[in-house]
């Protein structure tokens, strides 16, 4: 049997149900009123493209059981897919909507063919025809509800990407804007956000992993993404696997106001320039004191070298080993033997070196602050 069955009944079969064309039509209206989406009455557009859709069906039907094959017919049920989905109403309401307006179909037809003194195998015939043709248009229907579907999708899409532009823009856009912006995008601005850079081979699988409310979009070079309620609970382990599952680098900048978000970004930009190649996810809330530091490596440089100018003066072999000897002292508050334990090294020998730290910083080693400048500085020169 042809996927088209219709197109090998016999042709003078259309003359016979042609002048029933209306009647049938309008019992087809009537039943379709049953299905609750299409339950209000048949007016302006909407009525229109009902009874357009019924009657282009019943017309086309007939002209091609009369040809014995296709006709040229106007692309009615895709659009009406289309329209459906614009419309807010679903698929299954359309499609419960066909199979209603068959069975009314065959149910006539019979009756008239019966009437007309039709044969029992040509009845048996049109019984399938008409249920195969509504199958035909219910797939076109679908695929011009899945076009609109996929089409509003991608208009979301964009203008959510748009939001994000605008969201991190320096100077920065007007709030009245942005919260228009917000609305076309179907996205409302949270009161707690925080900005995610995101870098690496993986940086597009990873947006793809975030959760359902953040919103994204390249800007320069990286990956931006902005995630309403970043310290909600779960959330920040929530991003990390997201990232490191995918194979990125990223940076989480500080939870801000929406009216803040580029400082944010700023933030996570930082953040993501402390990581290494390797995936990686750096928080600037956790980095704080590093990004500070990088935020004017000359003046840092500055700070460590006047610092630890008196360390200058040493051979450099034995510059490394007061310099690794100061770390851990300042690191185990001058404890010899969490000290000695530190740098593997004999308590003795330990505390020889101390005794040469002494000789060199004097008593600045006694004074918290100086200390606590020390500290700095060795950080500094360490990752310099």
């Amino acid at each position: 049997m042809s996927e088209q069955p219709w197109h090998e009944l016999p042709p003078e079969i259309a003359s016979v149900l042609r002048p029933f064309i209306d009647e049938v039509a309008d019992e087809i209206i009537a039943a379709v009123r049953t299905v609750p989406a299409y339950a209000r009455p048949l007016e302006g557009p909407f009525g229109e493209g009902i009874r357009a859709g019924v009657q282009e069906a019943l017309h086309n039907f007939l002209a091609e059981i009369e040809a014995s094959g296709p006709v040229t017919r106007r692309d009615v049920y895709r659009a009406l897919g289309r329209g459906e989905m614009r419309a807010g109403r679903t698929l299954e309401s359309l499609l419960s909507a066909y199979r209603v307006g068959a069975r009314v179909a065959w149910r006539r037809f019979a009756a008239i063919g019966v009437e007309a003194g039709l044969a029992p195998d040509t009845l048996y015939l049109l019984a399938e025809s008409i249920f195969a043709y509504i199958d035909v248009l219910s797939a076109e229907s679908a695929e011009g509800h899945a076009l609109e579907r996929s089409a509003a999708a991608s208009e979301a899409e964009l203008r959510r990407r748009r939001l994000v532009r605008a969201l991190v823009r320096e100077p920065a856009v007007d709030p009245e804007l942005l919260e228009a912006l917000a609305a076309e995008a179907g996205w409302p601005l949270p009161r707690a956000l925080a900005v995610m850079a995101i870098d690496g081979p993986g940086r597009d699988r990873a947006v793809t992993r975030l959760p359902p409310d953040a919103i994204a979009d390249g800007v320069g070079e990286l990956l931006c993404a902005i995630v309403p309620d970043p310290d909600a609970p779960g959330r920040r382990a929530e991003l990390q696997r997201a990232v490191l599952d995918a194979g990125a680098q990223a940076g989480l900048g500080l939870t801000v106001g929406w009216s803040e978000t580029a400082a944010s970004f700023a933030w996570a930009r930082a953040a993501l320039a402390l990581s290494r190649r390797a995936p990686e996810f750096r928080a600037a809330r956790d980095c704080a004191g590093e990004l500070l530091l990088a935020a004017d490596p000359v003046l840092a440089g500055r700070l460590a070298g006047d610092r630890l100018a008196p360390l200058d003066e040493l051979s450099p072999a034995s510059r490394e080993r007061l310099t690794a000897t100061l770390a851990a002292w300042l690191a185990h508050q001058g404890r010899l033997g969490p000290v000695a334990a530190a740098l593997g090294i004999h308590p003795q020998t330990a505390r020889y070196r101390l005794g040469r730290l002494r000789d060199v910083f004097g008593e600045r080693l006694d004074d918290p602050e100086e200390r606590f400048w020390l500290a700095v500085a060795v950080r500094i020169r360490r990752d310099g």
